[in-house]
């Protein structure tokens, strides 16, 4: 599996770098500004990219924006992005397509390779990788409405997980209960919410995703 790696910082980038070698993927490319992350992007056509948001010359939001014009060039195109901070704006971008293969993770809340390794596959492979704290930021901006008030706390917590990408197994086992339960519970929540039901672990969370996003856009 070949990937693009864009960060700024030497140490993080080397350390990408080996750690992701160490794990067996191949490193097409590893840069370190907006340029040379479009070129790498464009030309390599890498099977995943691992994006910081801020790169130069700008150290604004230039490596988000060169994986969002990648992704129109290529759609479907697996994008990773690592942040210091939960940036709504960015994660609503990379969810806006609803096409899949999309990451957000905050660079200080991944405790493990194994970790962040099973998100690269995640989302190399079409899925979702979400941090918590995004999920509930985007769950916050909708808690208010009609239809997340239908929703019971425990329908809540099993939503939060979905969106974060957890199959029903994983589901059940962080939760304590068993997996028809989490089963009842989702179908539960799609009703609630009005959303399409649906078998595919991938489908779901991007129904639930979409509908997250979809706070500010009526």
């Amino acid at each position: 599996m070949r990937v693009v790696i864009a960060e700024d910082l030497f140490l993080l980038r080397d350390g990408l770098v080996r750690m992701l070698e160490a794990f067996g993927f191949e490193i097409a490319a590893a840069v370190d500004n907006g340029p040379e992350l479009s070129r790498a992007l464009d030309e390599l056509e890498p099977d995943v990219a691992v994006v910081d948001v801020r790169l130069p010359p700008s150290f604004s939001d230039e490596g988000l924006q060169c994986a969002l014009e990648a992704r129109r060039k290529r759609p479907g195109l697996p994008v990773l992005v690592l942040s210091q901070h939960v940036e709504q704006l960015y994660a609503r971008e990379l969810l806006a397509d609803g096409t899949g293969g999309v990451g957000y993770l905050l660079k200080d809340r991944v405790f493990d390779a194994e970790q962040f390794i099973d998100g690269v596959r995640r989302v190399a492979e079409g899925g979702t990788a979400m941090d918590p704290q995004v999920i509930q930021q985007l769950l916050s901006r909708r808690a208010q409405d009609e239809p997340m008030a239908k929703l019971t706390a425990r329908e809540k917590e099993v939503m939060e997980l979905m969106a974060q990408g957890r199959s029903n197994a994983a589901i059940a086992t962080q939760l304590f209960v068993t997996e028809r339960a989490v089963a009842k519970h989702t179908s539960n929540i799609f009703g609630k919410l009005d959303l399409p039901p649906s078998d595919d672990d991938n489908r779901r969370v991007l129904a639930v995703l979409a509908y997250l996003d979809g706070a500010d856009r009526g």
